[in-house]
């Protein structure tokens, strides 16, 4: 055994002869206090090593690159580390075994070059240690429903996008009926929407934009979208023949990234004094104006799933200004109850049990009193924490998207006489989600053709999500289309349909995999590159 004073002497030594085996050092019960974070310092500057604490008999390794950022308090010795220094170092010990498992096993993978003939997704998740680092100490937690990663997320993605708070769920499909849900709600006086109200939408794009509004038994309006421009986005001329007296609101997505045109429509909205909803699940980071998309609107919602702009593997956000919408978005999300006490939590508002709400007895527990018809769409602790590390890098996987698509549409400019390319909206900067590609009328080319032979070298392609939602198994029965109605003709939509796909631009595309996707469409119709 030793004593504090040689504890740094040794570590010294070791250090200045080069040892990068690890440090042994076996702390007295007499030592007193240790301050570590100078003695870390040193191991850290050799090698990154391990230094292993001996304390009554119990061996324990500790990576010193993390625990100096943890730990530079002084730690208590006395026979045993007190608590805190204890989990802080058990901690430590984790973290270099996820490290390391990650650099076994994921990141050859992701570092390896890509060769012609490997597949090219069009998303997928990017990660590195981080992620799993994170996870970890939510693991190791085990509070297994909402807790402090949740909190610390809601409010850093909140502060990310410049809104009032920012309401984490399960999924970006359940932020849409959230979002579209808290608008019935009776908080909002005459202005809640009401079963049998419209809401003017598109038909082209994913479903879950749209089911919200038939699922609260209102009716979808449908307009055409434009195709000829390159922007895939509603057709803001047809706005005012789509508006009727049962016209409550606006729902809809910026198409892969590509923002609509906001002026138009926030200018039609509140002339009309009607709720606008972002489905900003495709489009994270894009701005409109230099203002970023999500912000416009009354409400917008964010998606987490993996192909998404990041990630935490399920999971999607409500997000907006008002306090008022906050109250009702986390009442739906949250069973419906009308106590906001965040988990774990008892009488927050301080009058649990001196209310009378609804038909109930005075004074019934308030964590047991629900004003709205809600649902139970949280999400874990574990998938919050993911979620923190995405939100670090996430500027970087939006200027990766950028890059992707400038690099694309660069290399397939002398094909604008095959495809329609794709063009951002006027005053837009988007944060791409993909490369929207249409066959022109002109061309002899078929869709199915050409991503068949796409698939066939291993690029892989998707569809603009629905194509048509009218003509979707689920609408296009006689009870379907009697949910909805369309207020133009959806002749674009169709085109969509049947002539457009897409490939992916996302930051996880390894150099090489633009260039090849590029030499692969010219081969498509018999040019070189």
């Amino acid at each position: 055994m030793i004593t504090a004073p040689s504890f740094e002497l040794i570590i010294g030594s070791l250090v200045q002869y080069g040892s990068t085996r690890g440090i042994v050092v076996a702390i007295d019960q007499q030592a007193g206090l240790v301050d570590i974070a100078p003695i870390c310092d040193q191991v850290k500057a050799a090698n990154n090593a391990l230094l292993e604490i001996s304390v009554a008999s119990e061996v324990i390794m500790v990576d010193c690159a993390h625990l100096v950022s943890c730990a530079r308090d002084v730690v208590q010795v006395q026979g045993q580390l007190d608590e805190a220094a204890c989990d802080t170092i058990l901690r430590a010990t984790v973290r270099v075994g996820i490290e390391r498992y990650y650099v076994a096993r994921h990141q050859p993978a992701q570092q390896k070059p890509f060769t012609p003939g490997d597949r090219i997704t069009y998303a997928g998740r990017v990660f590195d240690e981080q992620e799993m680092l994170k996870l970890g100490d939510s693991m190791l937690d085990f509070w297994l429903t909402t807790g402090r990663f949740s909190d610390e997320f809601e409010r850093r993605f909140a502060q990310k996008l410049g809104v009032r708070f920012a309401a984490l769920v399960n999924s970006g499909s359940s932020a849409n009926l959230i979002a579209f849900s808290a608008l019935t709600s009776p908080l909002l006086g005459d202005r809640a929407i009401r079963a049998g109200d419209e809401v003017i939408t598109v038909a082209a794009g994913f479903p879950t934009t749209v089911t919200p509004v038939l699922q609260n038994q209102c009716v979808p309006v449908f307009v055409d979208i434009t195709v000829d421009d390159g922007t895939y986005n509603i057709d803001t001329s047809l706005l005012e023949g789509a508006l009727s007296n049962r016209t409550r609101a606006i729902m809809v997505a910026h198409t892969l990234g590509n923002p609509i045109n906001l002026d138009a429509v926030v200018a039609f909205c509140k002339q009309h004094n009607l709720w606008l909803v972002e489905d900003n699940c495709d489009a994270l980071g894009s701005t409109y104006h230099g203002q970023l998309t999500g912000t416009f609107g009354d409400l917008a919602t964010s998606s987490f799933y993996p192909p998404h702009h990041m990630t935490m593997g399920e999971g999607g956000a409500v997000y907006a200004k008002s306090l008022q919408l906050k109250r009702a978005v986390e009442s739906f999300r949250d069973w419906g109850r009308d106590c906001w006490c965040p988990a774990g939590k008892d009488n927050t508002c301080g009058k649990r049990f001196c209310q009378t709400l609804g038909d109930l007895p005075p004074g019934y527990d308030h964590k047991y009193v629900y004003s709205h018809a809600g649902f139970n769409l949280k999400v874990t602790d574990m998938q919050a924490a993911i979620g923190l590390a995405q939100l670090d890098k996430i500027d970087s996987f939006i200027a990766a998207r950028r890059a992707n698509w400038q690099a694309l549409r660069e290399q397939l400019s002398s094909l604008e006489d095959v495809f329609i390319l794709p063009e951002p909206t006027k005053h837009a900067d988007p944060s791409w989600f993909g490369f929207l590609l249409t066959i022109r009328d002109t061309s002899r080319l078929s869709r199915t053709k050409a991503v068949e032979f796409l698939e066939s070298k291993n690029i892989q392609t998707r569809m603009l999500f629905a194509g048509n939602l009218t003509r979707q198994p689920f609408l296009a029965t006689e009870h379907g289309r009697s949910l909805y109605r369309t207020a133009s003709s959806l002749v674009n939509t169709d085109r969509a349909m049947t002539d457009t796909f897409w490939v992916g631009v996302y930051p996880g595309l390894k150099p090489g995999m633009i260039e090849y996707t590029a030499q692969v469409l010219h081969e498509l119709v018999g040019r070189r590159p």
